[in-house]
């Protein structure tokens, strides 16, 4: 990073998006050229890219456990979470009008559960505990006869706990109640079997795996009782109409392909970075929180707020120093009210505003954590050097 060339930049921020990876970008780029038909039209063309979406489709299924026709194509996890939980929803309204789920969810999930009870539906959210855990014993207390779903999302996408869904979806199971998960945190990143985990419906999303952004997946397991969300067409066996994004399901699945060799390698990889920079930062900075469960934790992920530290001022500080990162999730950039993420793990508003994600990637380095655990202290230095109520 010397002077007079332009500053290499380091990416923190894999929790937000990834860049898409060249083999992705090389199987999409027949589709945006060459292969243009409509896969619901009957000539060859046509009939082609219909056999490619279900060739894709039978990858993405493969890599949840799932069959081929338990997942549709949508537009991302927004709407896959949408889909999920005002299908099941408002498919059950006459006999079950109940919905679970918790504090720290993302907002797609979250502002759905506002909504559905500005219809009159009863919505419950759980609380977490101080490492943003959700409690199963919360959940099956929580459950009444007119429950119709829980929903609680596999891994935070702020502070990386991952939740104990296996034994949540046991209990919804057992209760007779559909279980729907957010995983656009983990999918690609972790092993996910939607038995082992006793999962109804998993929400995914390609820009999260090294994939193009406006592409993703929904988890339906077969015989749930769900309305159509999307209305018009007859596509994805008419659960959700609109002309298929063929480029971006093709690169979805090669997203899928890639991310299955040497993931278990990758994890080790991405967790020894990973503690490697919490370590680091704890050891030379005082007054610092780490945020989220540092077992029961996303590979990538490090969350840590400093006190009498501003998150904006610190992410310009690393920005000016080569560094990419955030203070939280991508959705709430620009908010003025802390991260209710944190603020449900319980940190005082004051310090939640000092939050730093940093997330690891594919090409992330043992050099890369290294020069910003050498950069951080210096600039958390000079930003309480600068502050009315650093007394340190």
């Amino acid at each position: 990073m010397g002077q007079g060339s332009k500053m290499k930049m380091i990416y923190m921020d894999h929790a937000a998006t990834t860049p898409v990876h060249r083999c992705v970008f090389e199987a999409m780029a027949p589709y945006l050229k060459d292969k243009f038909g409509n896969p619901s039209s009957l000539y060859s063309i046509g009939r082609e890219i219909k056999k490619d979406i279900e060739q894709a489709r039978a990858e993405v299924a493969a890599f949840l456990g799932a069959e081929p026709e338990e997942i549709i194509f949508l537009s991302g996890g927004t709407e896959a979470d949408n889909t999920a939980i005002k299908g099941v929803l408002f498919a059950l309204r006459d006999k079950k009008d109940h919905f679970i789920t918790c504090s720290i969810e993302h907002h797609a999930v979250l502002e759905t559960a506002i909504f559905l009870e500005n219809l009159g539906f009863k919505v419950t959210v759980l609380p977490v505990d101080s490492n943003g855990l959700v409690d199963p014993g919360d959940v099956e207390k929580a459950i009444t006869d007119r429950t119709a779903l829980v929903s609680i999302m596999h891994a935070n996408n702020e502070i990386g706990t991952v939740q104990p869904v296996e034994e949540i979806g046991r209990i919804a199971q057992e209760k007779g109640v559909y279980f729907h998960t957010d995983a656009v945190q983990t999918f690609g990143h972790l092993p996910i079997n939607v038995d082992d985990l006793n999962i109804d419906m998993l929400a995914v999303s390609a820009h999260k795996l090294y994939g193009p952004k406006g592409v993703g997946a929904l988890y339906v397991r077969k015989g749930t009782k769900m309305t159509q969300f999307m209305h018009g067409g007859g596509q994805e066996r008419h659960r959700r109409a609109s002309t298929e994004n063929v480029a971006g399901i093709i690169g979805l699945a090669k997203a899928v392909e890639l991310a299955k060799v040497g993931l278990d390698e990758e994890i080790t990889r991405l967790t020894s970075l990973r503690d490697r920079m919490i370590d680091g930062i704890i050891g030379t900075i005082e007054k610092v929180h780490v945020n989220g469960d540092r077992e029961k934790r996303l590979p990538n992920n490090v969350n840590i707020c400093f006190e009498a530290v501003e998150g904006e001022s610190l992410l310009l500080a690393l920005d000016g120093n080569g560094v990419e990162a955030s203070s939280g999730s991508a959705c709430s950039s620009g908010a003025s009210e802390p991260s209710h993420v944190l603020t449900a793990i319980g940190l005082a508003p004051e310090i939640a505003f000092g939050s730093l994600r940093l997330t690891l990637g594919k090409g992330t380095t043992k050099e890369e954590v290294d020069y910003i655990l050498e950069v951080l202290p210096k600039v958390i230095s000079n930003l309480r050097a600068m502050s009315p109520v650093w007394s340190g």
